[in-house]
């Protein structure tokens, strides 16, 4: 995983981080971009060894959004894989099982808004900002929409899409976009922080929980009750449960194995 062209790969420990490496584009999602992208995620969630996904970006820019070079005179097959890339890439973070964190240092903006929106956490810089200025050009955010409008609700999500402005990154963490608002100064420090949190959870439950998140989410609230029962039933069997349950009522420190 250390052969990619627009990103970078290594390991702290337990946690994966990728950083997008495109600065002088302003990291822009270009097609070979999401590729990798994908690759090294998938790559990822084979790891057991791995608990945690730390997602950042090189220069002063998370992410522009699309490569709008790949957007000019293009046919109409060429525009659909150029998206169903795109969504790939989206599916493909939320279903590997270890959660992953944006590390947002700067702009965020249209298809990069939605890579940040998409990610099952996110920390920002306080000079962080995010917008899904499609509409300005021609071009609305429609994709970006989709995971924007899960994260903050209609009427913020509609804010962003039809006026394209930037929102700050102390109105994203309010809104929801984003969890936490850090100095610039302590955003690696405050996003280590955070992975190593979970890092310190069974790996299998935290697996379990996240995929159990995103199945229940937008099911109608019985549904979402008769799925997560019968996933908290198979889950009470595990090796993990049983040990966890039993170093709580021990009053002792438990002893994952991850099954």
């Amino acid at each position: 995983m250390n052969n990619y062209e627009n990103l970078c790969f290594a390991t702290e420990g337990d946690v994966a981080v990728i950083t997008l490496n495109r600065p002088n584009r302003r990291n822009a999602l270009s097609l070979e971009l999401m590729l990798e992208l994908i690759d090294c995620l998938d790559q990822i969630g084979k790891d057991h060894g791995l608990r945690a996904v730390v997602l950042a970006a090189a220069g002063k820019v998370f992410s522009s959004g699309h490569d709008l070079s790949e957007m000019v005179g293009r046919d109409l097959n060429e525009y659909r894989r150029l998206f169903d890339v795109c969504s790939q890439l989206m599916e493909k973070v939320q279903s590997i099982p270890q959660p992953v964190i944006a590390q947002v240092q700067g702009i965020a903006t249209a298809a990069g808004c939605q890579l940040v929106a998409t990610c099952d956490l996110a920390v920002a810089s306080d000079q962080a900002a995010f917008a899904t200025p499609g509409v300005k050009i021609g071009l609305f955010c429609t994709t970006p929409m989709v995971a924007v409008s899960r994260a903050v609700g209609r009427k913020r999500a509609l804010q962003m899409l039809l006026t394209g402005e930037m929102v700050d990154a102390v109105t994203a963490a309010d809104w929801g976009l984003i969890n936490l608002v850090v100095p610039a100064e302590e955003l690696a420090e405050a996003t280590r922080k955070l992975a190593t949190q979970i890092t310190k959870a069974s790996s299998l439950t935290v697996a379990l929980g996240k995929e159990a998140f995103y199945a229940q989410i937008d099911l109608d609230q019985p549904k979402a009750y008769a799925y997560a029962k019968e996933v908290m039933s198979m889950n009470s069997l595990a090796v993990d449960a049983q040990e966890g349950i039993s170093a709580f009522l021990g009053k002792r420190e438990p002893s994952w194995v991850g099954k």
